[in-house]
């Protein structure tokens, strides 16, 4: 199961399939970024495509010695631009295809405006999802709810999906949720509804043990988002933001123009491939690695390597080094960045207590080390108040909370009052009331003995101590313990056996230290293979500033009270202002 492959395949096909020839590829917003995640511009220059465009642009040229290959989502607009397009062909000929079902009544009216008969091929390839990495999906959606009930478009958009995934798998699952998320039952009905409706296309060979789709909620676990991570592509995407594989450094000081955005792609990128889950620590160490292995080729004489301000002072003065290392340029800019904002914002120190928080279970040194750091003006506003989003969901219900206080510490601090009713607002979204699972403290005789083991064993590093609510629930689903009355199946069926083929989807978001925990249980346990989606890719604070602000202008017109539009942002892992 390899979401990255199904997509790149569906693509390599729609482009043989158009046979020899110089091509143009129509595309929409989103199947741009679909496509983008998969392929490099130049991967798809040498199958003889020399020209992109959008299917909405009003500017493009006549070209009747281009054949179009045209990718969309099966939308209205779509079906009307194409519409449009036919009666007035710019290319020779089209072959089309959708990356979702598309009804017979659409695909009649663009057969009545062929009226020219450029139009040689049109099918359905279920590529409607951004594959971020091979066991990992997305799909970009942000304000998926309204509460905690579905935005209905957004729930049809995010079916189509997810059901677009199990066509590009080629499963047809038993389905699973969590049953104290209205939504997530709501979206595994959704899913079933689709799978009945279009029996046809999830007509696939049967296996000796069916598949399994598990719908989770975000909400049952918001501790895993609030953490700072230290896996490399974890890292990249909290700091810097991750948005298709691209990252912004337009604002790094002292950026040269070729670096202002940057692609980490482990497809087309060995170094990123063999780096992206491995921690800050041995980048920084490998990076220096491949640096030295150059300089050995160079003359006598060159400065040593100690820093990172050493690497990038190397790369700079070494212009050739650029032109035939331009990978590791890239990394060592991206690393320097992340290394800069570590030290600037005190994140060793704010991690560690992070983690402790979220693992331990020591109320009096937890409280006088986050009032210790909220003193501490080299961290920033927003991990004060992360530290104490922490500190109120792990002890929301503790004898000795101190919650008040550390609120006033806020107060005191300078945090905007804007800031600060997100803590309150997080308690509301996924404290101890919502959640179905025993997220901070394990209440079975198992669960006990492992924390207590654990506490004894130690942890190698402080800083990865903490493992997501997902692991437990994986480990329990893999070993067939995972809980009836709080995971049903939908329908009558259930599994007998150990599921082999799982695909994980969380409504309001995954994380990359979620995608990593799948990455880890794929290598580690046999005869099971694990995907993960979500309707997001969560950061702490979210790249694209416009998606909160679109969000934002839809909450203060609409009925919700201040609280719940906090809520609603916080499920989507936006910052903004409130609605009032």
């Amino acid at each position: 199961m390899n979401v990255t492959l199904a997509v790149k395949q569906y693509v390599s096909k729609m482009i043989e399939s158009s046979g020899p020839g110089m091509k143009v590829l129509l595309m929409d917003k989103e199947t741009t970024s679909i496509v983008s995640v998969v392929y490099t511009q130049s991967e798809i220059l040498q199958k003889e495509v020399y020209l992109f465009e959008r299917i909405d642009s009003q500017n493009r040229e006549n070209m009747k010695h281009l054949k179009a290959i045209c990718f969309l989502r099966p939308t209205k607009e779509n079906v009307e631009h194409l519409i449009q397009e036919l009666r007035r062909p710019k290319y020779s000929v089209y072959f089309i295809y959708f990356s979702n079902v598309i009804s017979k009544s659409e695909v009649k009216a663009l057969a009545e405006a062929d009226e020219q008969e450029v139009v040689a091929e049109v099918q359905e390839f279920y590529g409607d999802f951004i594959a971020v990495n091979p066991h990992l999906f997305s799909l970009n959606l942000q304000g998926v709810s309204r509460g905690r009930s579905w935005e209905p478009t957004l729930l049809t958009r995010t079916t189509q999906g997810l059901t677009s995934v199990l066509l590009a798998l080629k499963k047809c699952p038993m389905i699973r949720y969590q049953l104290s998320s209205d939504m997530a039952k709501r979206l595994a009905e959704s899913v079933k509804q689709i799978i009945t409706k279009e029996y046809e296309l999830f007509d696939f060979r049967k296996t000796e043990v069916p598949p399994l789709l598990l719908i989770l909620d975000r909400s049952d676990d918001a501790i895993t988002p609030l953490l700072n991570q230290w896996t490399y592509q974890a890292m990249v995407h909290e700091m810097l933001g991750l948005n298709n594989n691209r990252i912004d450094l337009s604002r790094v000081p002292g950026i040269s123009k070729d670096l202002r955005e940057v692609v980490l792609s482990a497809d087309s990128d060995e170094f990123y491939a063999n780096n992206m889950y491995l921690n800050f620590g041995e980048i920084g160490s490998n990076i220096k690695n491949l640096m030295e292995d150059f300089q050995k080729k160079k003359p006598k004489g060159q400065q040593k390597l100690e820093s990172i301000a050493d690497m990038k002072a190397f790369v700079d003065n070494y212009p050739q080094f650029k032109k035939m290392s331009g990978t590791v340029s890239k990394h060592v800019t991206v690393v320097g960045e992340l290394s800069r904002l570590v030290s600037e914002r005190q994140l060793m120190e704010v991690s560690e207590v992070e983690q402790e928080l979220a693992c331990q279970n020591d109320h009096s040194s937890a409280h006088q080390n986050v009032r210790r750091l909220l003193q501490n003006p080299r961290v920033s506003e927003l991990d004060a108040v992360r530290l104490v989003m922490l500190y109120a969901l792990r002890y929301e219900r503790h004898s000795s909370s101190n919650l008040p206080g550390l609120m006033e510490d806020l107060n005191r601090k300078g945090v905007s009052e804007r800031y600060r009713r997100m803590v309150h607002s997080m308690v509301e979204y996924g404290g101890k009331r919502v959640r179905g699972s025993d997220l901070i403290t394990p209440t079975d005789a198992v669960a006990i003995t492992k924390q207590f083991f654990k506490g004894l064993k130690g942890v190698e590093n402080v800083y990865a101590q903490h493992q997501p609510l997902l692991h437990e629930t994986l480990d329990q689903l893999i070993k067939g313990r995972l809980k009836d009355s709080q995971f049903p199946y939908l329908g009558p069926s259930t599994l007998r056996d150990r599921p082999q083929d799982i695909v994980v989807f969380i409504i309001g978001g995954a994380t990359y230290e979620e995608a990593l925990t799948v990455y880890t249980l794929n290598r580690t346990t046999p005869g099971v293979r694990i995907v993960l989606g979500g309707t997001t890719v969560h950061n702490t604070k979210r790249s694209e500033a416009s998606t909160s602000l679109n969000l934002l202008y839809q909450l203060k017109n609409s009925d919700h009270s201040p609280l719940l539009c906090w809520i609603i942002l916080l499920l989507n892992g936006m910052w903004a202002e409130p609605c009032n």
